[in-house]
């Protein structure tokens, strides 16, 4: 059953109402959101992704070094490949889904450091210097980015449906042969289908995660 604003309880909407999205907004990206298994066949475009990214590409990463890269499969060649590395329930969803993105992170991110992070002109070097450094950074902010991406899929009236059970050294070989990617997600994206999503887990209060000090 799908739950309108109107029906949250008093507690949940005094708290709602402190937000500045509206309620419709705050149901699309979180509320009513849900990770989708099943999809219409009603096509994902090239336009609806451009404005996924346009719009996600604005939120914050360190040193604003947005490591994330982003291959759509489009090909029946490539999206066979792909599924060869999914493992076992996320065969069939990905075999079928009407686009799904491989997101990886670029380990070589740093070399865009000169047009993106301009005012520290040894960004680069930094990282250069530093694999380790370098690989950590690539992976924890791309991985921000698959979470930024999956919100802009929902803001674009779509699902995603995320998952990380997959061979990705697999589809590290397949998809980013140059060998400077670590694939991060893939994500099944399209309009939800009926009977798309599981019952809806618990989440944890705000006293169980928040503490003052």
């Amino acid at each position: 059953m799908t739950q309108t604003h109107d029906s949250l309880s008093a507690f949940e909407a005094d708290f709602a109402d402190h937000l500045e999205l509206s309620a419709d907004a705050q149901d699309l990206l979180f509320r009513e959101a849900r990770t989708a298994n099943t999809f219409t066949d009603e096509p994902v475009t090239d336009e609806q992704m451009r404005a996924v990214y346009d719009l996600v590409k604005w939120a914050p990463t360190s040193m604003n070094n947005q490591p994330l890269r982003i291959v759509l499969v489009r090909s029946p060649e490539a999206r066979t490949k792909l599924v060869e590395h999914m493992g076992g329930n996320n065969k069939p969803k990905t075999s079928v889904a009407p686009l799904v993105a491989v997101l990886a992170a670029d380990l070589d991110f740093h070399d865009e450091l000169g047009k993106v992070f301009p005012h520290f002109e040894g960004a680069r070097d930094l990282f250069a210097a530093n694999e380790a450094m370098r690989e950590g950074s690539a992976r924890l902010n791309a991985t921000l980015q698959v979470a930024y991406f999956i919100l802009g899929v929902r803001a674009a009236g779509l699902a995603a449906g995320p998952m990380t059970g997959f061979d990705a050294a697999g589809v590290d070989r397949d998809f980013f042969p140059d060998g400077k990617h670590r694939t991060i997600a893939v994500v099944n994206l399209g309009r939800p289908a009926e009977g798309a999503w599981f019952e809806r887990l618990p989440r944890l209060d705000y006293d169980e995660v928040v503490t003052t000090v």
